[in-house]
């Protein structure tokens, strides 16, 4: 009756390890098959405040004039015609033609290399009649003193527009890494100019 007993036990245990093992085979293939689509919602739009501060820079000198001079030689020399600059209300626009119909091979140019990555993102519409032709790119650079310091805050925008002049996209650049590799022009370009080369 002992012997019985043992077998009983051994004979549970036994099916108990099948059942544990096919319970996990059948968990493993269901997992392995099932497909499953997340639904990643869009960013939600940034705030005025998250805007600005990615768009401000504060600089460690009061002198208005030297920074203002800095962004100029810097978006100068990023391909930018300066437009206007008002010294008394620290405004500064500028602007780029970029022409969309050449190819340049260029792959230097920053600016360039930036708003291809942007176009790449965005969906476009193909018509056989109009192409896009050429992309504007404004800059908004306001100046101020602020204290010891001195605050730039810096806004592009870009307008796409058809080989017959129709806008065809118009958007405000909004990518972090963007502004801030403009901000480090930025302060190259105020240690050249209290260099004074």
């Amino acid at each position: 009756m002992n012997n019985n007993l043992h077998k009983k036990e051994k004979q549970s245990v036994h099916y108990n390890s099948i059942f544990i093992l096919a319970l996990i085979g059948i968990v493993s293939m269901i997992s392995a098959c099932t497909v499953v689509n997340r639904y990643q919602a869009p960013d939600p739009p940034k705030t005025q405040l998250q805007t600005r501060q990615v768009q401000t820079r504060e600089f460690d000198t009061n002198n208005v004039k030297l920074i203002m001079k800095a962004v100029i030689n810097v978006l100068q020399d990023d391909g930018f015609i300066v437009k206007n600059a008002q010294l008394d209300l620290g405004l500064l626009t500028a602007q780029k033609e970029i022409d969309l119909s050449q190819s340049r091979g260029n792959s230097n140019d920053f600016w360039s290399e930036f708003f291809k990555g942007i176009d790449r993102n965005r969906s476009r519409n193909n018509n056989d009649l109009t192409y896009n032709k050429i992309k504007i790119v404004e800059s908004s650079v306001n100046i101020s003193e602020f204290g010891k310091q001195t605050k730039v805050r810096a806004n592009f925008q870009v307008k796409v527009l058809d080989n017959l002049g129709n806008p065809k996209e118009v958007y405000q650049v909004e990518d972090a890494k963007f502004y801030q590799d403009f901000f480090v022009k930025v302060d190259k370009g105020v240690f050249i100019q209290k260099q004074g080369f």
